[in-house]
């Protein structure tokens, strides 16, 4: 039996790694290495070499679920989607469009994001629509847009990286959460260039570093703030850049001021000395890199932490030009285009706001609506989950798993129960699953085709390599088959190429243009990034009918768009063409240690699991590496409860208590412990997450609360008093 392969993408993280997936005889797949694409060339992590594992029906959803007298039972698809379809329809006709609410996820592809804002919109006519990709990226995407009048995780190639004098990437694990990223990193201190880690903990990114500064978790603006004080203090500024390119530095520059290194090491627990040794190795060579993640990101001053990192670009010289800027390293497997395309609750397609009449009358051109029938803003993620069985009333969810990855979780998880009807679509159970009244069993990335966007802006085409199983429906065929049992026969068409081909005409002439990209160019060029106008005279931008591969492209190459990899050489993307700065000061995190809770927890991820893992514990191998949750804790901190290695101990905060067994480990701050939020139960960690939100971004603070540690058993005999922390 001859064999097949197919060039393709990983389902995971926003590297969106190339692989070849090879269907070997008796219908197994095999991940093979691809070595032309750019950002891992050929290397890959363990989530991804054991994706196909996913494929098999031992692990998944192979027909869809009813609950009937409790309990979740197979049923057909008709019944399953009229279930959906009366369960939306009643709770319109009882309590009107917004006790409907939406839920997507940073793993849906660009036509399911893009279907799924439509669908919201057009047929159900709610404003409650939001996806978890606002738990990720959103502060850094709020701060780009303010600073620099567009948001893409990187402006630049993953490529450049190491071309850079330095990089100060701040509150990102990369050989964890982004093994095969790693290398650029090795390959810039190869070249010469140095490496500034900024995490709490002394993680495996952080061993590679030139200098690694620990400051206490939330308070890495204070720590931008001192960086860039003392940027003014020793004369590093770019004069000249600041004067032709840049609008506010007085403004920030004084606000920086108030953040003298005395204070700053105060707050963040970071020296003097190694507060000076990061400007000098940061300013030393021509060009220089800020890279942030989650650390920073997920904070409710996050916004501000982004914007004060940007400011230290610009004050520099360090943005809009080459190997030289800001850039955000975006997790989830699609979560910039998913933030593009109409799933976040204040966003049309093509990063237009839904507050802009000209965004609202083309975007509704497109869709054959009149204007004035869209729904406005409606509420932020978690906003929309704590509203759930209160003012939402039947939700629809689709990839995403709530009740292990939103903060205040048990809250969330009760939220969910009160509704009076949920649906998911999924691949697997996920624990979110259990609880709804229907359950839609959908195909996989290798299964479908489609399209993503990376962490770098470059819009990918992932290729069906194999049939789904019997039973299995794309989430596009979901949303085809809800609209028309709503009334809306028309409009959202099964074929991802249809839908991707209207997606470029509502996003011709916006911030994220894709109408100059087509199936074609993905497939032949390896990806193209935008933005990515059609040329004159194509059809792109015109509605309605259904653009396939424009036939202007294919006769005037010349002609087409070759997409754009680099941002902000000539002019940045505000009015006037110049970056803003950002006049921001510290502040606290919105919970401090006191007393009664003592400790700082800050959570993250671990190289073998994925997101709330609700498919990466389903392997085999993953689970091997790593099966469970933990708390990690320097050893005074250990002494001082009376745990150890191996022993469960209880994390409490003021939303309640997660158990799992203690990883004593000098690689974390001694007033601080870490947890990974992969796992449900008992050890589930954002059980205890702060969901007070960033005033701009309405980003959570996953990664700073207060707890206290307790033994689990109690005091030890001997009275002395450990046991609780």
């Amino acid at each position: 039996m001859r064999t097949t392969s197919t060039p393709t993408h990983c389902p995971y993280c926003a590297l969106q790694c190339g692989m070849n997936l090879t269907l070997l005889p008796g219908g197994a797949v095999e991940v093979t290495e691809r070595a032309d694409f750019p950002v891992n060339r050929g290397a890959l992590c363990g989530k991804g070499r054991t994706a196909p594992a996913l494929l098999s029906p031992e692990v998944r959803l192979t027909s869809p679920l009813v609950r009937s007298q409790g309990v979740l039972r197979p049923a057909g698809w008709d019944e399953a989607l009229d279930r959906v379809a009366e369960g939306l329809s009643r709770t319109r006709a009882e309590h009107g469009p917004d006790a409907l609410g939406v839920f997507g996820g940073g793993g849906l592809t660009n036509e399911k994001a893009y279907a799924l804002g439509k669908f919201a919109r057009v047929v159900l006519g709610t404003s409650q629509i939001d996806y978890n990709g606002r738990f990720c990226m959103s502060s850094a995407a709020a701060a780009s847009v303010r600073a620099f009048g567009l948001d893409r995780g990187l402006p630049f190639p993953l490529e450049d990286v190491p071309r850079t004098g330095c990089v100060i990437l701040v509150g990102s694990n990369l050989a964890e959460t982004m093994p095969p990223a790693l290398r650029h990193l090795t390959e810039l201190r190869e070249n010469g260039g140095t490496l500034i880690v900024v995490d709490p903990r002394r993680t495996r990114t952080a061993e590679q570093a030139d200098l690694h500064l620990a400051p206490r978790p939330g308070t890495d603006l204070a720590l931008a703030l001192g960086l860039l004080h003392l940027v003014v203090a020793e004369g590093r500024t770019d004069e000249a850049y600041v004067r032709e390119r840049t609008s506010g530095w007085e403004e920030a520059r004084a606000a920086a001021m108030a953040h003298w290194p005395e204070y700053v090491e105060r707050i963040t627990g970071v020296p003097v000395p190694r507060l000076r040794e990061a400007v000098r190795l940061f300013c030393a060579p021509k060009s220089a890199m800020v890279l942030t993640a989650r650390g920073p990101e997920q904070q409710s001053k996050g916004t501000d932490t982004v914007g004060a990192w940007i400011d230290l670009c610009l004050a520099t010289g360090r943005a809009g030009r080459p190997y030289s800027g800001y850039g955000c390293l975006t997790g989830q497997g699609n979560g910039q285009g998913g933030r593009e395309h109409g799933q976040k609750a204040d966003q049309l397609p093509g990063y237009r706001k839904l507050t802009d009449p000209a965004a609202r009358r083309h975007v509704a051109e497109v869709w054959g609506v009149d204007p004035d029938t869209l729904p406005g803003p409606g509420r932020s993620a978690y906003e929309l989950l704590d509203a759930l069985g209160t003012d939402i009333r039947a939700l629809l969810l689709m990839g995403s798993n709530p009740v292990v990855s939103a903060p205040r979780a048990a809250h969330v998880e009760e939220r969910l129960r009160s509704l009076d009807f949920l649906a998911v679509a999924d691949v697997v159970l996920s624990e979110t699953a259990r609880l709804a009244d229907v359950v839609l069993p959908v195909a996989q990335w290798a299964e479908e085709t489609g399209t993503t966007t990376s962490l770098e802006g470059r819009v990918l085409l992932r290729r069906r390599a194999l049939s789904p199983p019997a039973g299995i429906r794309s989430d596009l065929e979901v949303l085809h088959e809800l609209a028309a049992r709503l009334g809306v026969e028309k409009g959202f068409p099964v074929e991802p190429q249809e839908v991707f081909d209207e997606l470029r005409r509502a996003t011709a002439g916006g911030p994220a243009d894709y109408s100059g990209i087509t199936y074609r160019r993905l497939a032949e060029e390896n990806g193209v990034f935008w933005p990515c106008p059609a040329p004159p005279g194509s059809r792109a931008g015109v509605s309605p009918g259904v653009l396939t591969d424009d036939p202007v492209q294919e006769e005037s190459p010349s002609a087409v768009h070759p997409g754009t990899p680099r941002l902000f050489l000539d002019r940045f993307a505000t009015g006037d063409g110049r970056a803003r700065f950002a006049a921001v000061s510290y502040r606290d995190s919105a919970e401090e240690p006191d007393e009664t809770y003592p400790v700082l927890l800050t959570t993250g991820r671990v190289v073998a699991q994925y997101q709330s893992g609700a498919q990466t514990r389903r392997v085999d191998e993953l689970n091997a590496a790593a099966p469970g949750p933990y708390v990690e804790m320097h050893p005074r901190l250990a002494e001082r409860l009376g745990a150890a290695d191996g022993e469960p101990v209880a994390v409490v905060s003021r939303r309640g208590r997660a158990v799992a067994p203690a990883r004593i480990s000098p690689a974390i701050r001694p007033d601080t412990v870490f947890m990974p939020f992969h796992w449900p139960g008992e050890g589930r960690a954002n059980t205890l997450t702060n969901p007070a939100l960033d005033p701009t971004s309405r980003m959570p603070e996953f990664k700073v609360c207060a707890v206290r540690l307790e033994r689990v058993g109690g005091a030890p005999e001997d009275g002395s008093g450990a046991g609780r922390v």
